[in-house]
């Protein structure tokens, strides 16, 4: 791909306030390359895009920066929510807002990062404005079998079905239920977006989508360290506290797999075996979601990262950000 600074333009105008937006799968390089960033402008803020790492209980096993990795520079919605609560996109793109607002009050770059695509579109472009889901048919999908969910999610929305991998449980529910108790498929939904902040600022947006095998390599690598580092301990603390197995938290990768080995049902190599395996399937539909759904003029940046690229990307999306 050509240099990424031949596809940064405005949006939507020179009097907008900026935003830097970086976005990528898991284990892409993002929390390094926006600190690189951070470091090098006159005063920016890292403001999480991650549905895993809002949550407190979840510090090692969804890879949320450490103190050493933070490098000083202000971090916020990271480790801010409790297991215990159901944060979902709506509230996230919420509370970026607000993030963003007092950057910007404060005279500071807010960066965004993180790899939930959801959480980036409901905040630029909006939210499908979806009425509440009958709770009997929310009940009733949820306890379905994947398989069943999958087939019947065929029989009412065919397109949503074709779609999404029958392994993603999550997607293939909410599709589901919302064809089930709206009567429309939830592409139509998507279709009447509300809100979005896309026209009221500057953005700058970037993309990592280093190559699948690099990334595999990577996240194989990271989990093997998290077992060693006590994710282990995390997830029997979180499952210690008797949660609804449903909620986001308790859906984690790792905390599954780690539930089975601490309720004796396999040892702890399957555990990481079974984690590892999760972790790649997540990658793979992150990394179809960020080559297909952001807009085409998003530059892609497709080269794994080093400490010396890293630094060079961070200089352009500096000039790019600066000459706005």
């Amino acid at each position: 791909m050509a240099s990424p600074s031949s596809s940064f333009r405005p949006q939507p105008s020179q009097a907008s306030p900026p935003v830097a937006l970086i976005a990528g799968p898991t284990a892409s390089g993002k929390s390094a390359l926006a600190v690189a960033l951070a470091q090098i402008v006159p005063n920016a803020v890292v403001i999480n895009a991650d549905a895993s790492q809002v949550y407190a209980d979840l510090a090692i096993l969804s890879a949320r920066p450490t103190e050493d990795e933070m490098a000083g520079i202000p971090h916020r919605l990271f480790g801010c929510i409790d297991g215990a609560e159901a944060y979902n996109a709506a509230r996230w793109a919420a509370d970026a807002t607000a993030e963003i607002a007092d950057a910007h009050a404060a005279g500071a770059l807010p960066i965004l990062v993180g790899g939930t695509g959801l959480y980036m579109s409901t905040l630029l472009f909006g939210i499908a404005p979806v009425p509440e889901i009958d709770p009997g048919i929310r009940a009733a999908v949820r306890a379905m079998e994947v398989a069943d969910a999958h087939a019947a999610l065929a029989q009412h929305d065919p397109a949503a079905a074709a779609r999404l991998h029958p392994a993603d449980t999550t997607r293939v529910a909410r599709a589901l239920e919302v064809v089930r108790s709206t009567g429309r498929p939830l592409a139509d939904w998507h279709g009447a977006r509300e809100g979005g902040i896309a026209d009221t600022i500057a953005l700058t947006p970037l993309i990592l989508l280093p190559p699948r095998d690099w990334l595999r390599e990577r996240c194989d690598r990271r989990l093997e360290m998290m077992f060693d580092a006590g994710a282990i301990d995390e997830a029997e603390a979180l499952l210690a506290r008797g949660l609804d197995p449903d909620l986001p938290a308790m859906r984690a990768i790792g905390v599954p797999q780690i539930a089975r080995h601490l309720a004796g049902e396999i040892d702890r190599a399957e555990a990481l075996t079974l984690a590892q395996a999760a972790t790649r399937q997540y990658l793979k539909r992150q990394s179809t979601w960020f080559r297909n759904q952001p807009p085409a003029d998003w530059p892609r940046h497709e080269t794994s990262l080093s400490i010396d690229n890293i630094d060079e990307l961070a200089i352009i999306l500096r000039d790019s950000l600066l000459t706005r």
